[in-house]
């Protein structure tokens, strides 16, 4: 089953790659590669729910993880959103971040860019693993994010419907993650 689930993904990517001339398309980003995450996840998951071993479950989810599949799922979608984030910078090389209130140029301009995409990673891997350092870098990832959209709501000029749903999304979903932050292991 999962060497015919491989094909069929090796196969739609192929097809999308020629189809819009090239890797990163909006059909490819959107629609596949969430297709095949939430496939191999849902496979995943049943392996590892109806395996009898007794060390660690098939060959993802940790054995202490067993109902964190929320927090895992929260994982997945941070690491889609590194996907997209490389996405953005690599259709759009010149568009400057702001940080504070300020884009950078050069090096600095590329650093700033790359930070998002880095901690979308760090934080993805630590809530697939369910471990305790994940929660540590996305409560600082939070604190940066709400101190960093209030700023720019305050200095840049409006409309700041995206800043706003920012915060208003982080601060959600930050009550949640702290409401199950006793599901993260050491």
């Amino acid at each position: 089953m999962e060497i015919v689930v491989a094909g069929a993904m090796i196969g739609a990517a192929g097809y999308f790659g020629y189809a819009f001339n090239g890797p990163f398309t909006p059909a490819l980003l959107y629609v596949l590669v969430p297709s095949a995450a939430i496939l191999w996840w849902s496979l995943q998951v049943r392996d590892a729910y109806v395996s009898n071993a007794s060390g660690s479950l098939f060959p993802v989810i940790p054995l202490p993880s067993r109902g964190s599949l929320d927090i895992q799922a929260i994982g997945l979608l941070f690491l889609l959103t590194a996907y997209t984030d490389l996405y953005i910078i690599q259709a759009r090389p010149d568009y400057g971040l702001k940080i504070f209130g300020t884009s950078f140029t050069g090096t600095l301009g590329i650093l700033s860019k790359a930070q998002s995409p880095t901690l979308h990673v760090l934080i993805g891997v630590g809530f697939l693993l369910v471990k305790r350092w994940g929660l540590m870098v996305y409560l600082l990832y939070t604190v940066f994010g709400i101190l960093n959209a209030s700023v720019n709501l305050a200095v840049l000029p409006g409309p700041h419907r995206i800043r706003i749903l920012f915060m208003l999304s982080l601060a959600v979903f930050t009550a949640y993650i702290l409401w199950r932050r006793k599901r993260f292991a050491a």
